[in-house]
């Protein structure tokens, strides 16, 4: 398992280092900030004093490598628009992301396990074919369709449901859904064909002729088995959450890390940025060595591969 989290560990320095340098040099692309920060009339004095007081009159390059060393010492700069640390606006945003994607990943595998299991128990009835039908259009449907929809309807035409905010669980309803149903149709239809699998196979033809009840074959022996494929997935849909989140908040005012990186964008507050894209990568990162480290944990076969 140390070998294993070494290994991940190590590979993912480049893809790191890789993010950073493309989110400096990209953001920069988004204009100048004095244009702005600083009125129509600014002087090109004004404009050379705004530049130099926030470390904009250097070469990129140069710019670039201090960044570095701001950052091996955890200093992300600060923000153009608050002139408050950057790290902690970026610390503050990002409990608001991981509680929603944490409770749609809750949700979504619960729901996918139930309704993947009882799918798999009977192929081909009509309950396999209803949840195999709904499961596909969850999974195709895109994000911005279902919360501009959702909005539409439940919160504009009905008025049942608030547009944004966080306060009171009304407010949760339309931004977990919106993130839900897409995972939760991948994740059906992966619990699906890895319990049929598992259902046929002969250890679980074994636990029934030894008379095991027909609840701890399916989730003591079956389930178990199928676990590994459903945990990767789960672990990819995770990740895309993180990802996905940019829209959802975005569209719902969620105060979370997406919507902070959009307004970081339009602000061109690039030390904000800048942060923001790093802790989601660390995040990312840490979060894929989570999800092998727990295959790991379910398939002794990783194990001896990382051992090797």
């Amino acid at each position: 398992m140390l070998t294993l989290l070494r290994r991940r560990a190590v590979s993912s320095v480049v893809p790191l280092l890789v993010v950073v340098l493309g989110v400096f040099f990209l953001a920069r692309l988004t204009g100048d900030p004095a244009n702005l920060y600083l009125p129509l009339s600014a002087t090109p004095e004004m404009r050379a004093e705004f530049a130099a007081r926030n470390g904009l009159d250097d070469p990129l390059i140069s710019q670039f490598g201090d960044y570095l060393g701001q950052v091996a010492h955890l200093d992300f700069g600060e923000s153009l628009r608050t002139a408050q640390p950057a790290g902690e606006a970026v610390l503050r945003a990002f409990p608001a992301t991981l509680q929603l994607a944490g409770w749609t990943m809750l949700l979504a595998i619960v729901g996918a396990v139930v309704i993947g299991s009882l799918a798999a128990y009977r192929p081909d009835s009509a309950t396999d074919r209803i949840a195999s039908f709904l499961s596909s259009t969850a999974a195709s449907v895109p994000d911005f369709w279902i919360a501009i929809m959702g909005v539409l309807v439940f919160a504009v035409t009905l008025g049942w449901l608030p547009t944004s905010g966080t306060s009171g669980a009304a407010a949760w309803v339309l931004p977990v859904a919106t993130l839900l149903i897409r995972p939760f149709g991948v994740l059906v239809q992966v619990v699906r064909g890895a319990m049929v699998s598992a259902l046929s196979a002969p250890y679980v033809k074994v636990a029934r002729a030894k008379g095991a009840s027909e609840p701890r074959v399916v989730f003591g022996h079956a389930l178990r088995n199928a676990a590994a494929p459903a945990l990767t997935v789960a672990g990819d849909l995770a990740v895309g959450l993180v990802n996905g989140a940019v829209v959802v908040e975005t569209i719902f005012g969620w105060p979370g890390i997406g919507k902070l990186m959009i307004d970081s964008v339009l602000q061109r507050d690039f030390a904000v940025l800048q942060a923001a894209v790093l802790l989601t990568a660390l995040a990312i990162f840490a979060l894929n060595i989570l999800v092998d480290l727990c295959h790991a944990l379910v398939d002794p076969r990783v194990r001896q591969r990382a051992a090797a």
